[in-house]
């Protein structure tokens, strides 16, 4: 599994006329920051908008405009182009653009460039929201979907005609996340897997509460990875500022027994359970309704134990279920790990060093120690969504091994 799922994919971008191309400049330089092998394809129209020269400085790769090139061109561009590459990506995608390619025409570099390649195509509509909404229009893209091509769907909002609608280019954060699915290989696909993520907050007033330093990241990418390879993914998530990753489903929880219910709620219909939330062990016996003013406050904090989800879920493991726990500490890593795998029924567990500054809580970077009943082994350090996928490879293998 690589590191990022752009590097070394070759991408073919088509852009079209219309107003939204300057947007998609930046998504050219995204790619190519993500080391991904960019071309550029543009209309005639769209060199109106933006110059080829923009395109292939971000890019670094020359610009196709024409299907009778000169001088150094390949005469077969528009079947070499289509090629051999990973997937193409035509935006914006203007009415026109989406007529032909409907009706089957080649008559440019682009529109044959299309009907030669056997690439996965994604197109991202941008267009006056009258014009997205005509009859033609619509029937055209409903025959774009039939022949197998991938629509993005635009986002509603103003427009450059100082008209509000549907019809603005999707924004790049959705559209990326879309190709990554794309070029991802779907080996989790049927899988229903349940992620927990986050913290939990145990209240003790209105403005106080006890909690821990769990900013969810590795349960969020843990949701994202594994969405991106074909899984039906639940997460439910503590308190968190992450976003949740799209095409999955967010349960929002703030305690550890609100998270509890959900978990249990949800477990017996999930293949997979992976269990990343950093739930409070505790919480207070005392929850006051109103602010306890801090001359009031007691000096002992009595507390009550909060269910241990988990253990929960080893007691009520199903034949063929995969259950994975993550444990953070400090000491005794391995240890630690190989008594709360035995202890609570779990096929592997996660263990987190949150001793250093670079792994654990509220990093983008972590290093993994998995452990199983067959053995040990510490992943490389890495981005957490590296990590995720990464542990996702293991979780893969258990499903394939399950009765």
């Amino acid at each position: 599994m690589v590191q990022n799922i752009f590097a070394g994919k070759k991408i073919v971008i088509g852009v079209s006329g219309s107003i939204a191309a300057f947007k998609v400049a930046g998504w050219v330089s995204d790619l190519a920051k993500e080391e991904a092998r960019v071309s550029v394809v543009m209309t005639s129209s769209a060199a109106e908008f933006v110059t080829p020269l923009t395109f292939a400085a971000l890019s670094g790769n020359d610009v196709h405009t024409g299907m009778f090139g000169q001088g150094k061109e390949d005469p077969m561009t528009h079947i070499s182009l289509g090629r051999d590459v990973d997937l193409v990506v035509i935006a914006p995608a203007t009415a026109n653009i989406i007529a032909k390619l409907a009706s089957g025409i080649a008559d440019d570099l682009l529109t044959t460039m299309v009907l030669a390649t056997r690439a996965k195509v994604l197109v991202c509509p941008a267009m006056n929201n009258r014009m997205y909404s005509h009859p033609a229009t619509q029937k055209n893209l409903k025959i774009l979907k039939e022949l197998g091509y991938d629509i993005i769907d635009p986002a509603c909002g103003m427009m450059a005609c100082k008209e509000e609608g549907e019809g603005r280019l999707a924004e790049w954060d959705g559209v990326k996340e879309l190709l990554a699915h794309s070029l991802s290989p779907q080996d989790l696909r049927g899988v229903k897997i349940l992620v927990t993520a986050g913290p939990t907050r145990e209240p003790l007033d209105p403005a106080r509460f006890l909690s821990n330093r769990s900013s969810g990241k590795m349960g969020y990418a843990l949701a994202q990875a594994a969405c991106r390879r074909g899984a039906q993914v639940l997460l439910i998530s503590g308190p968190s500022f992450l976003t949740c990753p799209r095409g999955v489903t967010l349960v929002k929880v703030q305690t550890a027994r609100e998270m509890y219910d959900a978990v249990l709620a949800h477990a017996a219909d999930s293949t997979v359970i992976i269990k990343a939330a950093a739930v409070a062990d505790y919480r207070p016996e005392t929850v006051y309704e109103h602010k306890v003013k801090k001359e009031n406050i007691a000096k002992e904090l009595i507390l009550e134990r909060n269910p241990d989800i988990l253990l929960e879920l080893g007691k009520r493991k199903k034949v063929g279920q995969v259950l994975v726990g993550f444990a953070a500490e400090s000491t005794n890593l391995l240890a630690e790990g190989k008594r709360k795998l035995l202890s609570k029924n779990l096929d592997l567990i996660a263990v987190n060093d949150i001793s250093g500054d670079t792994t654990g809580f509220e990093t983008e970077s972590n290093q993994i120690l998995l452990i199983s009943a067959s053995g040990a082994e510490t992943l490389p350090h890495t981005t957490k969504l590296h990590s995720a996928d990464l542990l996702l490879d293991r979780v893969r293998q258990l499903v394939g091994e399950k009765p």
